[in-house]
């Protein structure tokens, strides 16, 4: 797959929790329902922004969880807009085929905003798998954590 370019289609197991954390204004962007929310250290050490292909995780830079909304900012704005984000210990289901039944338990990593991954460099690590149905991989979210190793 590739980076959203709309909000994905995403399910919860059980009751989702969330966080709102303030987005960062340095640049405009959109940030997707379904896409990993990560602090990017090189960037800003506070705010989020909606993790993206191209942008390298390193051993600082901070995954939070998965956009329970989509939002849009502009650069400059005021820092205090926020989005809603499922945090652990939520169970979200993606849209995959990327894992089976026979991964339970294993370390889930997105390689951009829309596509799993079982490869930890560079990407954003988001959690365990919890189960596989329905063409949905189910992940329990870990976030907030030190995402990936560089």
């Amino acid at each position: 797959m590739a980076d959203l370019t709309m909000d994905a289609a995403i399910r919860i197991k059980g009751e989702g929790k969330t966080e709102r954390f303030f987005i960062d204004t340095s640049s405009a962007f959109t940030i997707y329902k379904g896409q990993p929310v990560v602090i990017d250290q090189n960037v800003d050490a506070v705010n989020v922004r909606g993790f993206v292909d191209g942008l390298t995780m390193t051993s600082t830079d901070v995954c939070v969880g998965i956009a329970a909304e989509g939002k849009t900012v502009v650069s400059g704005a005021a820092e205090t807009t926020d989005v809603q984000v499922y945090t652990s210990p939520s169970i979200v289901g993606f849209k995959s085929a990327v894992y089976t039944n026979a991964d339970l338990g294993a370390t889930v990593y997105m390689s951009d905003s829309g596509t799993l991954s079982a490869t930890p460099t560079a990407n954003a690590q988001i959690g365990k798998l919890f189960k596989v149905e329905d063409g949905y991989c189910y992940v329990l979210l870990t976030a907030p954590q030190i995402s990936a190793s560089a």
